[in-house]
């Protein structure tokens, strides 16, 4: 779908596709597309049983051998198909940013309980992160893109409502399930918990809405449809909240050039602040209670009360990647005396996690590679020549993933659809930014959506 611009022509500017590959080419390329696309979004084990011994085990430690071999396989092929082609000089950008936070990372990961356990789940994370850059250089065109995630997310869908009705004992969360009986009814599909499915249906909605627009409106608004209906049977009331808050960001975002840090630096930087102050303040709390509001976010604050302390502990390095929560050194510390917050997966907040992980200089590469440089790419992306469309959708699974990062850990987490479909809005909105996208055939609803920004800016 991108291409190196070709000498004398700016990147970012649109071209009818001269060169259409051939049949055999489209049809590899579209089976390796979707087989990486229902890896991360259903999985080798859909509908996982709510009672097995996996689902507790250490955050990042789901992972079994089989899930090891395809995952290794999966991002072998994808990265071989990809380094045939020009755009192969697209794969992994920033190299150099991503360079230092990998060795950050395993610097960090060297004061670590288990350090060899803290590298394996380094190098799975840059095979997911490979996968999530090499999937956005596979397909031909923009057209062939649009066509896969529109059928492989109708798929998606539809697998999720199959389980609801054919295994409402996997599907939907029960009173018999060994953990978080108090979420029985809500809806989860084939994923392992509500909010994982919710976070999904949140992202298929901004997809719906692209294809709506850019292929068609029926199967566009089918999606919509079947999707808001799942995140509302969710009972998740922060992904439904949410939805529309981030529609109108990243509406703001296109429209007012002086609100998009202001958006994106400023916002998240205050729902953590809020957060924050919520667990180490009871002022804050009574205020948060009187507003309404759970003063405790569903009991997070117990969570991120631990997670304040042990920054404190080692500010530098941190503890190592993915090897804080759920360790035998947790739980047997102090803080299992009077906290239930010890069994807790992990801090429920992706900043604080990165913290935990590779002290404050890890912290600050995660900040720059996922919040600063986006920013920069989607205000070239908006100037550029590049189909708005797709500009937008990048923009709305970026914004939404850092503001849902606020009240869960979604970065670097490397099994399901949220993590790599983030990695998809961070690494397209640099594509968007810096490359020359291919498209066979104008778009009027692109070209109507240019003519309009162009107008207000």
């Amino acid at each position: 779908m991108y291409s190196a611009a070709p000498y004398g022509q700016a990147p970012g500017t649109v071209s009818i596709a001269g060169r259409r590959g051939g049949v055999a080419s489209r049809l590899l390329a579209s089976c390796l597309f979707l087989g990486v696309f229902f890896y991360f979004w259903v999985g080798i084990d859909p509908f996982p049983n709510p009672n097995a011994v996996e689902l507790t085990t250490p955050y990042g430690g789901s992972s079994n051998r089989l899930n090891q071999i395809v995952v290794i396989l999966m991002t072998g092929l994808l990265l071989f198909a990809v380094m045939g082609r020009e755009n192969r000089r697209y794969l992994l950008c920033p190299r150099g940013l991503l360079l230092a936070l990998l060795a950050w990372f395993a610097f960090a990961s060297l004061f670590a309980g288990d350090p060899g356990t803290a590298f394996r789940r380094i190098v799975f994370a840059i095979l997911v992160c490979s996968c999530g850059s090499a999937i956005l250089l596979l397909p031909k065109s923009r057209e062939q893109f649009t066509n896969l995630v529109c059928y492989g997310l109708l798929l998606v869908v539809a697998i999720a409502y199959y389980g609801i009705i054919a295994m409402p004992h996997l599907a939907i969360h029960q009173l018999t399930d060994s953990l978080e009986q108090n979420l029985a009814g809500d809806w989860r599909g084939h994923m392992g918990h509500k909010n994982a499915a919710a976070a999904a249906m949140v992202f298929a909605v901004f997809f719906g809405l692209y294809v709506a627009r850019s292929k068609s409106m029926l199967l566009g608004g089918v999606l919509v449809v079947l999707a808001t209906v799942f995140l509302w049977k969710s009972g998740s009331k922060t992904s439904f909240a949410m939805m529309p808050m981030v529609l109108i960001l990243a509406w703001l975002f296109e429209r007012v050039a002086l609100l998009r840090p202001v958006i994106v630096i400023g916002g998240v930087a205050l729902v953590n602040a809020l957060l924050v102050a919520a667990a180490a303040s009871d002022t804050v709390q009574q205020m948060l209670a009187s507003a309404g509001i759970d003063p405790t976010f569903t009991d997070r604050t117990s969570i991120w009360a631990i997670a304040l302390n042990v920054i404190g502990q080692r500010p530098l390095t941190g503890f190592g990647f993915q090897s804080f929560w759920q360790t035998e050194a947790l739980f047997r510390s102090g803080f299992s005396l009077y906290s239930w917050a010890v069994t807790a997966a992990n801090a429920h907040n992706g900043y604080l996690e990165q913290f935990i992980n590779a002290g404050i200089p890890g912290f600050l590469l995660v900040i720059t590679w996922l919040v600063l440089l986006p920013l920069s790419h989607a205000n070239r992306a908006l100037r550029g020549g590049n189909d708005i469309l797709l500009t937008r959708l990048f923009l709305r699974i970026w914004i939404f993933s850092l503001y849902f990062a606020c009240l869960e850990s979604p970065f670097f987490g490397n099994v399901g659809p949220i993590w790599f479909t983030m990695l998809i809005g961070i690494f397209g909105l640099r594509l968007q930014a810096v490359a020359h996208l291919i498209v066979e055939k104008p778009a009027r609803a692109v070209v109507a959506a240019k003519a309009s920004l162009a107008s207000r800016t």
